[in-house]
């Protein structure tokens, strides 16, 4: 039973005692206000501090790809396993579960398909977003593209506007054009610029001197798949990222083109929640397939 001197003083409920505010566990979220706070908590596991996204916005330029030609047969089970949905409104409203629970990052850009070079990108209305619950929105960087530059910048910047009025966080991924050196020197000033805008996420690329990417960004950087790697390879990719500072990563091909999808995301899972290494991820993978 409790002393009753300690009860009038407060002691056992905590009153008049001073309580530090823990750090909140996304990178540079410390100022931000309560709202996006709280969708960036959806996005990243309070407890890893990570986040499993599960990228399959690839037909808003790509169409049908291989391994997204049917998203309810393909890419619907594979959602229980993401800690968040990365896709565009038309498949959303279309094709995702209202009752799937997950947090969504919505594609808001758009442009013309693979079949033009030439990209000139809009941003969805800010009430869409709104409307859908999204947990973030994702804008494109062409840095250092001549045509692209400027234009995806200002619409980063516009969505940053839009996102801190009403608290929904923005997250900026740098596109690689075909004359790009994928080097750490470029993502570290794309991934700056990112987060010089107004970007509460980055999405960029792993590459030789990830570690001094990270250091420079103040805020979260997860990684992109990229093109379709053999598992082992892409469980390598995913294990090194988060050893030199990614707080998660954004797949798609890597995971819905697997030979097993739903291992394959499960192995993900592992390196980036539960710190497995790639042998151990990837002999996860392996027994999964039985």
């Amino acid at each position: 039973m409790a002393d009753l001197d300690d009860i009038r003083e407060g002691k056992k409920f905590g009153i008049g005692v001073e309580v530090k505010n823990p750090v909140f566990h996304v990178k540079g979220a410390d100022n931000l206000p309560w709202g996006m706070k709280d969708r960036l908590t959806r996005i990243f596991n309070p407890e890893s501090g990570r986040t499993v996204m599960l990228a399959f916005d690839h037909g808003f330029i790509m169409g049908p790809t291989s391994g997204l030609e049917r998203i309810d047969l393909n890419i619907t089970p594979l959602m229980k396993y993401a800690d968040c949905l990365m896709c565009t409104r038309g498949i959303l409203q279309s094709s995702v579960p209202a009752n799937i629970n997950k947090p969504v990052c919505l594609r808001s850009d758009a442009g013309t398909t693979i079949l033009t070079e030439l990209n000139d990108n809009v941003v969805v209305d800010i009430e869409d977003a709104i409307r859908m619950n999204v947990s973030a929105m994702a804008i494109m960087l062409a840095i250092g593209d001549p045509a692209m530059e400027a234009k995806t910048v200002a619409n980063l910047f516009k969505m940053a506007d839009w996102g801190s009025k009403y608290n929904i966080p923005v997250m900026g991924v740098t596109a690689v054009g075909k004359d790009m050196a994928r080097d750490s020197r470029y993502f570290g000033l794309a991934s700056r610029v990112c987060a010089e805008n107004g970007a509460n996420i980055v999405k960029t690329y792993y590459c030789d001197g990830f570690e001094n990417v990270v250091a420079a960004c103040p805020v979260p950087i997860v990684i992109a798949g990229g093109k379709k790697l053999p598992e082992k390879e892409a469980l390598e990719l995913c294990y090194k990222a988060i050893n030199d500072g990614a707080v998660g990563v954004d797949m798609g091909r890597n995971v819905f083109q697997s030979e097993n999808p739903v291992a394959m995301i499960q192995a993900v899972n592992a390196v980036v929640h539960k710190n497995f290494s790639v042998d151990e991820a990837y002999e996860l993978y392996l027994e999964l397939l039985k």
